[in-house]
């Protein structure tokens, strides 16, 4: 679609102001003692197993990166070098929808195996809710709001972007409480690039 009003680096402006402005709504929503529910569950599993499909995984392996900076034992679903899950294991995972088959799977092992479920979603009303333990609400659109009723960018772009800065302040509030100091973190930084 042609946009002959305004120049591409003018939409481009516009968009990102867009995307801001909805990340900052989304935010005022949140329920941040919700939020802070997740910290001891990533505390307390000998270790955690991050999912995600599509864009939401991207998001979610940056959530593994950091807890792995912060000294946590974590694997990404799907990898070829990712152990079975475990009892006392965690998998920390995000659907939008809670429908995603691959998540509602993984979610089915990991519960059967005695493991803990730490979803991140847009809906209470889905199988991924059903079986997680802990169910973070995030009011974002799902991939099939067409009608642009909560977000005005396409598909769950709004979900998978709060995802990222979601899991960002939850490993941020993780250090503010910790106080490694940021050179042992860094130790831990991949080294083979």
């Amino acid at each position: 679609m042609e946009n002959t009003k305004h120049t591409p680096a003018e939409l481009i402006r516009n968009n990102l102001d867009l995307i801001l402005a909805e990340q900052s709504r989304l935010t005022k929503q949140l329920n941040f003692a919700d939020v802070a529910g997740v910290i001891p569950y990533l505390h307390s599993a000998a270790r955690i197993f991050v999912a995600g499909a599509g864009r939401s995984g991207f998001a979610m392996r940056s959530a593994a990166m950091r807890l792995m900076h912060f000294g946590l034992t974590v694997y990404v679903v799907g990898e070829t070098t990712t152990p079975a899950i475990q009892t006392g294991d965690l998998l920390f995972i995000a659907s939008g929808s809670g429908t995603t088959g691959s998540m509602v799977s993984a979610a089915e092992r990991a519960s059967k195996v005695g493991a803990k479920v730490v979803a991140l979603s847009t809906t209470t009303d889905s199988p991924l809710a059903a079986l997680s333990d802990y169910l973070l609400l995030i009011p974002a659109a799902q991939k099939q709001d067409h009608a642009h009723i909560i977000s005005k960018q396409y598909a769950g772009s709004l979900f998978e972007q709060s995802l990222l800065l979601i899991t960002d302040a939850i490993f941020q509030t993780m250090w503010d409480l910790d106080g490694t100091p940021a050179p042992e973190l860094w130790k831990r930084h991949a080294n083979l690039e």
